[in-house]
């Protein structure tokens, strides 16, 4: 590796590193800051939590059309990084449920840009210099993890929750300026998203694995919500929180840098069907209420569940869909499957909680897992016999 090739690595590990931290700095503590600070109720607090898959579904199309129509990836990124660090400041405005709402809203807005754009230059880099996107991606994680713990425990210490705003504020600020030096690489082609959308929606396959990701990985990113208020309800402080999340992150990244070799090894959908396991004994776990210290050790399922899904689910997606419908199929994948998927369960999460307590969230959780492990299981069996066909119409 070059030392051009070399720096640019560095500083796309160092964009994804300090915006994951500026999202794990606000985003797992938000629900608690809610709840305890500004004493909304669960049905609220959900609300505003499920606000930002929802406005990813329509704003993520939107800044990749921008991208590709004005070809300035890296200066959209600049200004929707600091945009999101100054909306983000907008919760400490005050306790209406209505300020709160608007500031959720436009946080999301900014920052439902930074991941695709990134990931675009990022998979572009990669593809180009034939590197390794997921030892790039890897400081996402790292970054998510080490910013609950250490903002949790300084939360802790020393000025409340209130921190988690200046956190997020100064990390998208550094980020922002990280984007002025990422790889020079060209936005995508320009496609028109909804060219491909009847033939897409035309494939089995993509429907039945679209609703698997709504089931199986929907409630992980969820979780980032509803986890924090059950380590609290289990005993644990605000460090305590973020311990649990530097635990469960952070087992993310071996199974990020393994996840090549084994879809090589043993097939995507082996893979999919290992991290929908792998879900549902974690939440059908949490379901009969263990100890502190059996949730921090139990949280490294999450580097099964989300280390090996994110990868294999991409790819699978991208090789199943046509060449020239692959960006929007990627499209419709992450705005339905994960966006849809992570209001849909943040939402109904809320109303439970408000009735059943955070048991009842993990056990919703539980049920819907427990539905994408059979959808998978059954496109295993759809993809063999399509294979067989194939074989059969040849001979």
């Amino acid at each position: 590796m070059n030392k051009q090739v070399l720096k640019e690595t560095r500083i796309l590990q160092s964009f994804y590193l300090f915006t994951f931290f500026g999202v794990g700095s606000m985003a797992p503590l938000l629900s608690v800051f809610l709840s305890k600070e500004r004493h909304l109720d669960g049905f609220e607090v959900g609300t505003i939590m499920s606000v930002g898959p929802i406005v990813m579904i329509f704003f993520q199309p939107f800044w990749g059309i921008l991208t590709d129509k004005i070809q300035a990836p890296r200066k959209i990124l600049a200004l929707t990084a600091i945009l999101t660090g100054i909306m983000g400041l907008g919760f400490l405005l005050g306790a209406q449920f209505a300020v709160l709402l608007t500031a959720a809203v436009l946080v999301a807005i900014f920052q439902s840009a930074l991941i695709p754009i990134s990931d675009s230059i990022s998979l572009q880099f990669t593809s180009r210099v034939k590197g390794n996107y997921g030892n790039i991606r890897l400081f996402g994680s790292l970054g998510f993890g080490l910013a609950v713990f250490i903002i949790g425990k300084l939360s802790d210490m020393y000025i409340g929750l209130e921190m988690i705003f200046y956190s997020f504020f100064i990390s998208m600020a550094i980020s922002s300026i990280l984007s002025f030096y990422l790889p020079k690489e060209k936005a995508g082609s320009k496609v028109n998203i909804l060219s491909g959308v009847k033939e897409i929606f035309a494939m089995k396959k993509f429907i039945v694995f679209l609703a698997i990701t709504f089931l199986i990985f929907g409630p992980n990113l969820a979780n980032n919500t509803y986890f924090g208020l059950f380590v609290e309800a289990r005993g644990g402080t605000y460090a305590g929180i973020g311990l649990a999340f530097l635990v469960a992150v952070l087992s993310e990244i071996p199974f990020m840098r393994a996840a090549g070799a084994w879809i090589k090894s043993i097939g995507l959908l082996p893979i999919t069907l290992i991290a929908g396991v792998s879900s549902l004994i974690r939440w059908s776990f949490y379901f009969t209420e263990p100890n502190l210290t059996v949730i921090y050790a139990s949280a490294v399922i999450q580097g099964l569940s989300i280390g090996l899904f994110l990868p294999a689910a991409l790819q699978y997606i991208r090789d199943i869909a046509p060449m020239h419908i692959a960006v929007t199929a990627v499209t419709i994948y992450s705005a339905i499957g994960n966006g849809l998927g992570n209001w849909f369960h943040t939402f109904v999460g809320g109303i439970i909680l408000d009735q059943f307590k955070i048991q009842g969230v993990y056990l919703f959780f539980s049920i819907m897992a427990l539905i994408g492990v059979v959808l998978n299981i059954y496109l295993m069996r759809l993809e063999k016999s399509t294979s067989s066909q194939t074989i059969l119409s040849r001979t």
